[in-house]
């Protein structure tokens, strides 16, 4: 592979890079992913500003946040100027918009992408609320699937569609579409209730306890806390820093047993299966669900 291509808008190098050791994936083969998965991926990127995690020396290497980029980027990528609480200062994030946007990030060695949860266009109201399970190291992944089967559950109580994921590390994230129609506290709100009927129902094994150190070590934790301006988690289709390449791959409720490991969704053959179920994903960018009947669902 050579070590510098050129493009319309960019100039990728070190494509022989090695960032997984062990598998001998290079930055290349992670451009190359991006650019095959772009018609997919885009839709849940676009318009959204970028929380960059850059792993430039590989997964063995600890990573960096990089969120204020935009002074460093290309003109021609789009930016959006916003104050952060996490570092006290306005920050110019990075907006995903196009192909050579994509890959510019990959070649930056992003080899995950983290979108807010609402657009430049509304950036207080976001277009989905997120339950993210997050297990412990003592927690097995027949675990994550069942509380992810609880929550999905919860949500079909409240006459709400939800949609899954896996984390591509060891969690699943469950996403309900907003439609921009509530505010992120409204949403953290109906996410809260969410997860406590949850926890309440699997009380023996998880947790909505945040502190690691109260948490306990062998429970699952229910965040509802990832639904606030700012906050990101990998997006669907997102390569993970993580050993075998494992991505975040949306999945279709009746995958969703025991039995069924991450790893098993990475990026040798992600191309494959969307070629096979198109995006799995796509309803969470659609129609909105309804809190206020949901709560009266719930009976809360």
């Amino acid at each position: 592979m050579k070590t510098a291509v050129r493009s319309a808008k960019n100039t990728f190098t070190n494509l022989d890079k090695v960032l997984w050791p062990d598998e001998g994936y290079t930055k290349g083969d992670l451009i190359n992913y991006y650019n095959s998965v772009y018609k997919y991926i885009i839709k849940h990127l676009k318009g959204r500003p970028q929380s960059l995690f850059r792993t430039p020396n590989g997964i063995k290497e600890k990573g960096f946040f990089q969120k204020d980029a935009g002074g460093q980027a290309p003109d021609w990528i789009a930016k959006y100027a916003s104050w952060s609480e996490s570092v006290h200062k306005e920050v110019n994030y990075l907006v995903c918009n196009d192909k050579p946007s994509l890959l510019y990030l990959a070649n930056l060695a992003c080899i995950e992408l983290n979108p807010w949860n609402s657009t430049v266009e509304h950036p207080d109201h976001p277009d989905y609320l997120i339950i993210d399970i997050d297990p412990s190291e003592n927690n097995t992944y027949d675990q994550v699937i069942e509380t992810a089967l609880v929550v999905k559950s919860v949500f079909d109580k409240a006459g709400a569609v939800c949609f899954c994921k896996t984390s591509g590390a060891t969690g699943m994230h469950v996403y309900t579409p907003m439609g921009a129609k509530y505010n992120y506290e409204q949403c953290r709100m109906f996410a809260q209730i969410i997860a406590t009927i949850t926890q309440n129902e699997l009380s023996g094994f998880t947790t909505l306890e945040r502190s690691l150190s109260k948490r306990g070590k062998d429970r699952i934790y229910i965040d509802y806390l990832q639904n606030k301006i700012g906050s990101t988690l990998a997006c669907a289709y997102s390569v993970r820093p993580r050993p075998g390449a494992p991505v975040s791959t949306p999945l279709e409720w009746k995958e969703v047993k025991k039995g069924i490991k991450p790893e098993n969704f990475n990026i040798q053959n992600t191309v494959q299966r969307l070629e096979k179920k198109g995006d799995l994903f796509a309803g969470v960018l659609k129609k909105g669900i309804d809190i206020e009947k949901g709560m009266r669902m719930l009976k809360v």
